[in-house]
């Protein structure tokens, strides 16, 4: 069974209905729903010259694959179905009966109007109305059963949190470099110099002791600082990754879907009406 969801994408989508011979015999144009179960009954196919006629197939052996319907009938025979001038919404007992019979689709006679998913003019889906005079101020819903005497009005609600999600990575990384320091440290040496003393009473001694007449040498070493370098390691200081949490205001900015439920009633006789909310 072709459900009431499918349909509505259907004529959402600019559906087409594909016959026997997997050719295509038209255009969705309108989709009759049975005002006691809500299931699709009827789909009106567009052809003719620039698609200015409308035939009515049933839905009963009907299936959906992709956007197309594909029924158990060719072209020809949807091409032939008989005509309903002005359906306005409902197929009345005799055209109903009429279609059911020329399809070869057994008929059940009462009271079963049906109502249109499809506006009469542009085609566009809406939901199925029974007829008031008849059956009482009751509706159907898209996904088909009947409901009471009231419309649910549903709105969505913005609902924002937060997440905790994982934005980069920060890692401390050591390694070792190479620099040049220049350290001024003190160094001494010595340096030779001659001193000369005249003889006196108290070195006269040591001046005669030896011949008076030789050759001598005497040798003084010298000595001189040098900077020597040693290296220690040392530590210094320690160093660890901590994190601040840090509290900014984000606007959030999304779309929401809301029903408004209208009044719309309209004197069929006269064209006039009223409409309200």
């Amino acid at each position: 069974m072709i459900s009431t969801d499918q349909i509505q994408a259907l004529l959402a989508s600019g559906g087409t209905v594909v016959g026997t011979d997997g050719d295509k015999i038209g255009k969705v144009g309108q989709v009759f729903l049975d005002d006691q179960t809500g299931n699709p009954e009827w789909v009106t196919v567009t052809t003719g010259l620039f698609g200015t006629a409308e035939s009515f197939v049933p839905l009963a052996q009907g299936t959906v694959q992709g956007d197309e319907i594909r029924v158990p009938y060719d072209k020809a025979k949807v091409k032939g179905a008989p005509r309903v001038e002005d359906s306005n919404g409902h197929l009345s007992e005799s055209e109903e009966a009429e279609l059911f019979r020329y399809y070869g689709l057994s008929y059940t006679s009462g009271d079963d109007s049906f109502a249109t998913t499809g506006d009469a003019t542009t085609g566009v889906g809406t939901t199925g109305v029974t007829d008031l005079n008849q059956h009482g101020t009751v509706g159907h819903d898209t996904s088909g059963p009947t409901t009471d005497d009231a419309m649910t009005r549903s709105e969505e609600q913005l609902h924002v949190g937060t997440e905790r999600v994982t934005t980069g990575r920060a890692r401390l990384r050591k390694y070792v470099v190479t620099e040049q320091q220049t350290v001024t440290v003190p160094v001494s040496h010595e340096e030779v110099r001659l001193e000369r003393e005249p003889i006196t009473d108290a070195n006269i001694g040591n001046a005669l002791d030896g011949p008076a007449i030789s050759e001598e040498e005497h040798e003084v070493i010298l000595t001189e600082e040098r900077p020597v370098i040693a290296k220690e390691t040392v530590p210094v200081e320690r160093v660890r990754l901590d994190t601040d949490t840090v509290v900014e205001n984000e606007t959030v900015t999304e779309s929401v879907r809301k029903e408004e439920i209208e009044l719309d009633t309209s004197d069929t006789e006269t064209g006039r009406g009223t409409r309200g909310r």
